[in-house]
């Protein structure tokens, strides 16, 4: 599988966890709709990326899981889990936790445009780190936690899912 259709299937895949483990303190029928929303671009990013043949490359191939990769993945670990201990301990604002979590896969975007080389990733770091800024600041002005997931998980996961299904169904469009 190439690493475009394995990325939109990663990105579609967090996407759709950041929807459904963060909508627990929206109302029960809207948290319903997000997730059954969320759960169908998924299955639209796996039924576009298995409808796409792989194609042969005509100039160099861009992405890859090589060593740069895996230096940007290891960086992202240590700063969600190095900043979730900081706001679960000595900040004590548990709420901030997911949008710290978006704020760095963010800012992990930014790393990735610039390895692999992928100026639309940029799109995607712009905006997962500003839901990320803004999902801080209303944690840390006490925001109510509803306000938090939708800004700091809600969205960011709709993002994913959307930069998954528009990477998965580029391909078909090509054809």
């Amino acid at each position: 599988m190439s690493p475009e259709k394995i990325g939109s299937i990663i990105g579609g895949a967090f996407g759709l966890v950041f929807v459904l483990v963060n909508t627990g303190s929206l109302p029960g029928a809207v948290a319903m709709a997000l997730g059954l929303l969320a759960v169908l671009a998924f299955v639209a990013v796996v039924v576009a990326v298995w409808r796409v043949p792989r194609a042969r490359p005509s100039g160099p191939v861009r992405g890859g899981f090589g060593k740069g990769y895996w230096i940007v993945v290891a960086i992202e670990v240590v700063a969600i889990f190095g900043g979730l201990r900081l706001i679960s301990g000595p900040l004590n604002v548990p709420d901030a936790a997911v949008a710290w979590i978006a704020f760095v896969v963010g800012v992990h975007f930014f790393a990735l445009a610039a390895v692999w080389k992928l100026s639309f990733f940029r799109v995607l770091a712009i905006g997962l780190t500003v839901c990320g800024v803004a999902g801080l600041a209303a944690a840390f002005a006490g925001g109510p936690v509803a306000l938090i997931d939708v800004i700091g998980a809600v969205i960011p996961g709709a993002l994913l899912l959307g930069f998954a299904l528009w990477g998965s169904t580029r391909a078909l469009q090509a054809r």
